[in-house]
C-alpha cells in the first residue's frame, strides 16, 4: 500500500467520536494527525468512502480545542484485534484549519 499522505503527521493519542452517517456513534482513539486527516483505532471495519462526523480534542498552546469534523473514510484495516481507520478531513472551517495548524507546527 502507497502512502498517500500529503502533509507530515504528528503522533497523537487521544480519544475520539466517530459517528458515521446512518451508524451510531462508535469510540476511538487517535492514532496520528496531519492537516489532511487522521487514524483512528477503533472495534469494528469501516467501508472506503463512507463519510461521517469525528470528534476529539486539541491541546493548542495550554489550552483545550474541542473539534468537530467531517470526514471520509480513505482505509480501514485489521491491525491485531482493532480496525486503523484512516480518515480525510472534509471542508474544514478556517478557525478548525488555524488551530490543526497551530497543533502541528
Amino acid at each position: 500500500m502507497t502512502d498517500q499522505r500529503q502533509s507530515a503527521r504528528k503522533i497523537f493519542k487521544v480519544k475520539a467520536l466517530v459517528v458515521m452517517d446512518g451508524q451510531p456513534p462508535l469510540l476511538g482513539r487517535t492514532t496520528d494527525l496531519g492537516a489532511q486527516g487522521i487514524s483512528v483505532t477503533v472495534g469494528r471495519p469501516m467501508q472506503a468512502g463512507q463519510l461521517g462526523q469525528l470528534g476529539f480534542d486539541l491541546m493548542v498552546e495550554g489550552r483545550t480545542v474541542p473539534l468537530r469534523v467531517r470526514t471520509k473514510v480513505m482505509y480501514s484495516i485489521l491491525s491485531g484485534d482493532e480496525y486503523k481507520v484512516g480518515f480525510q478531513f472534509l471542508h474544514l472551517d478556517l478557525n478548525t484549519m488555524t488551530e490543526l495548524a497551530r497543533f502541528l507546527k
